[in-house]
């Protein structure tokens, strides 16, 4: 089962994401931030020190598809936190190629992501950053689009979806096929 979470900047996905592994026996926590600076080690030690201790942490950066196929036999869930840091790592350690090429090597990474969630419970945290402003700088534009497209693909692979707003997670996927219910008329 694939479970995608998406929202804005500490919106409460994270915190969301991680109440629906509550229960579970073996919890593979894969964290995809690095350490570069004081700030972010102490937010990364926060995090860690919030999380259940019987909770395994898996710091990846970027090989996410390899990681999760040698996790998968072993934990009842797998929460990938997130998909937006994993995806700045990549374009930064691609950030030589040409973008069509970034944009096939993310999206193929992607597809692998979304594949080695077959057969285990996957759960997916990204931040939806579509809702503002068009970036100023071309290195902007292309993390804004391809989040847009890796947001895309991963929630039509998910089974569920759900979107977080001021702490409160609103299901978008199982839905009602998209169809808006209207009010019937009254003559």
């Amino acid at each position: 089962m694939l479970t995608f979470l998406i929202g804005g900047a500490r919106s409460g996905k994270s915190r969301h994401a991680e109440s629906l592994c509550v229960g579970a026996p073996r919890v593979a926590y894969i964290a995809t931030a690095r350490a570069n600076d004081e700030e972010m080690r102490a937010r990364i030690a926060r995090h860690r020190h919030d999380r259940p201790a019987h909770w395994d942490t898996f710091e990846e950066p970027l090989a996410i598809a390899p990681l999760l196929g040698k996790l998968r036999q072993e934990y009842n869930v797998l929460l990938l936190d997130c998909l937006t840091v994993w995806l700045s790592n990549s374009l930064f350690h691609l950030r030589r190629q040409p973008s069509n090429e970034i944009e096939n090597r993310v999206l193929a990474q992607l597809d692998e992501i979304v594949n080695a969630a077959v057969g285990t419970h996957l759960i997916v945290v990204a931040n939806e950053v579509g809702g503002g402003i068009v970036p100023s700088t071309k290195v902007g534009r292309i993390f804004r689009d391809l989040q847009g497209l890796a947001n895309q693909r991963v929630a039509a692979a998910a089974d569920r979806v759900l979107m977080v707003v001021a702490g409160i997670p609103l299901q978008i996927k199982p839905s009602n096929g998209g169809i808006p219910m209207l009010p019937e008329k009254s003559e």
